[in-house]
């Protein structure tokens, strides 16, 4: 079962850590979002050692198709964020799957 890490997850994963008040907690985890969403905004790419590098990409438009009625559409052109692991994640995240398993 996997379960989902949310804003209010990491404050209070924050809180019991550090021990600071929850209201600060909270402000710490939505100062780091803001501080990377503003980064991103500015077109700068935001790494963060031993996770990973998040980067804006410009899309140009393009034909795409609906795979169901086979019509196809203009996809219009946008800005989108991406994000590549780094080695050491992609380690840890591989480290106990074992070569053809299936998931």
């Amino acid at each position: 079962m996997t379960t989902t890490i949310t804003r209010q997850y990491l404050s209070d994963l924050v809180y019991k850590e550090l021990g600071i008040s929850k209201v600060e907690a909270s402000n710490f985890i939505d100062d780091i979002f803001e501080f990377i969403t503003l980064q991103l905004e500015k077109k700068n790419k935001v790494k963060i050692a031993n996770f990973g590098s998040f980067n804006i990409r410009h899309k140009n438009e393009r034909i795409g198709r609906n795979p169901k009625t086979k019509e196809q559409k203009v996809i219009s052109s946008r800005t989108v964020v991406t994000f590549k692991p780094s080695k050491i994640l992609k380690s840890k995240i591989n480290k106990n799957i074992n070569v053809g398993e299936v998931s």
